[in-house]
This record gives structure tokens, sequence and C-alpha cells, in this order.
């Protein structure tokens, strides 16, 4: 199997998981999964793309992903829709206050979040499965 097709396997269960996590009100764990399998989908794009993580061991950081994303595949060569680019980084804001603040993260921050990750799961997702 191909690595972009494992990273979008690893997509998939993350975003089960924050449909889980959201469906049993746990939203914080609700908003970083649904983080993940942004992440993980925006990695098996990017591989899909031909590129490959520079970095030793092949880890991404999440700022090159995010970058590379909307700067490769949106605005580049426009392989996805415009309104995609700021998905990354709006849900890792949630993210990042679900993981490392006191605060909560309210029901309607975390449906917003997964909404958000469904959409850009689904638009990867057609694109890299259908070359399976």
């Amino acid at each position: 199997m191909a690595e972009q097709h494992q990273w979008m396997d690893k997509a998939e269960q993350c975003l089960q998981s924050a449909e889980s996590e959201y469906a049993n009100r746990r939203y914080d764990s609700a908003a970083n999964r649904a983080y993940y399998a942004c992440f993980q989908a925006a990695i098996a794009a990017l591989m899909d793309a031909g590129k490959r993580s520079t970095v030793e061991k092949g880890t991404w950081s999440h700022s090159l992903v995010q970058a590379l994303f909307s700067q490769e595949l949106i605005h580049r060569r426009k392989v996805y829709p415009a309104e995609l680019a700021s998905v990354l980084s709006d849900i890792s804001m949630v993210r990042q206050q679900a993981d490392y603040t006191p605060t909560l993260t309210s029901e309607i921050r975390a449906k917003r979040a997964l909404d958000k990750a469904r959409w850009f799961v689904t638009a990867v997702r057609a694109r890299v499965k259908e070359e399976r």
C-alpha cells in the first residue's frame, strides 16, 4: 500500500474518533482528533502530489504541512478549493486551546471543528482514493 494511502487511513481513523468523542460530549478530545484527521489527510494529499518530508525519519512538522498544503496544492496547483486553505490553521487554534489551556472546548466550537474536518478529509479522500 502506498504511504499516502496509509496516511489517509490514519486520517479516517482520527475522523471516526472525533465523531465518537463529539457524540460522547468530550469536546476537547473531539477537537484534537478533528485536527489530526486534517493534518494526516493533508500529509496524504502532499505525498499524493509527490511531496516528501525533508526531515529525518519522514516526520512532518505542523507548520510545514499547513504551509505546503495551502501554497502548493491550493494556490499553485489548484488541486483543492481555496476555501480549504484556512481549515488546518482554524482547527489548529481550537486544538491548541483544547490541549494546552484549562478552558473547555464548547459544543459549538467542537461541532464547527468536526464539520470542517469532515469537509477537509472528504475532499482529500476523493482525490487520493481515486488512484488506489
